[in-house]
């Protein structure tokens, strides 16, 4: 699990340090009582910084409430960027990427993850921040390896679909480790329950070719 990358100069190792605590204050102070009932001024006074600092980082409750989610599908992008692609493996691709995301998110990702979540579930301003961050991730990843592919197949119908796919068996891996109690929450056991969905993608492509 990825710590604060020491190489980085000291002054962005303290903006880390700040944007996880800001983060940390925020969620437990969401969790404790209400989303819409927190105040942005309770929270930087948690932290003791300033509204500025604050804006320096997120642009709103909803985006520090979300942070765990949005960090995670940022270095998503930027895997995705890097990635080797091919058309004919593209839906491995979109997996592994996804696997090496989650990798090297910091450690106490998966609780913080956790607790984001449970607001977004109870809260619907975060639900609808959430979907439309999801649209917003979803359309990008499109873009970049159309781009990418540029004169190759599958065209962007083909890409948004088969990121669909893997992000409905995402989806799925993540209700059944919600479900699992707190003592299987832990990020190894995401992982198994992510391969276990993804495993069951060429099953499912089988059927729908069978309806075709």
């Amino acid at each position: 699990m990825q710590k604060e990358p020491k190489e980085l100069p000291l002054r962005e190792r303290k903006k880390l340090r700040t944007r996880q605590t800001l983060v940390d204050a925020a969620l437990e102070l969401f969790t404790a009582r209400d989303f819409t009932a927190v105040t942005l001024d309770e929270i930087v006074d948690a932290v003791e910084v300033s509204k500025r600092t604050f804006f320096r980082t997120f642009t709103s409750k909803e985006d520090v409430a979300l942070a765990p989610e949005k960090e995670l599908w940022a270095t998503y992008l930027t895997d995705i960027e890097t990635r080797p692609l091919t058309g004919g493996h593209l839906l491995g691709a979109y997996k592994d990427a996804l696997f090496a995301a989650l990798e090297q998110m910091t450690d106490g990702w998966e609780q913080r993850f956790l607790a984001s979540r449970s607001l977004a579930d109870r809260t619907p301003a975060l639900t609808a921040h959430s979907l439309r961050h999801c649209s917003e991730v979803s359309a990008n990843v499109v873009r970049i390896v159309a781009d990418r592919l540029a004169g190759q197949s599958p065209g962007r119908t083909e890409l948004r679909l088969l990121l669909d796919l893997m992000l409905a068996a995402w989806h799925c891996a993540l209700e059944a480790w919600t479900a699992s109690g707190t003592a299987r929450q832990d990020r190894p056991a995401l992982v198994r329950h992510m391969r276990e969905a993804f495993a069951v993608i060429p099953a499912v492509a089988a059927l729908a070719a069978q309806d075709s």
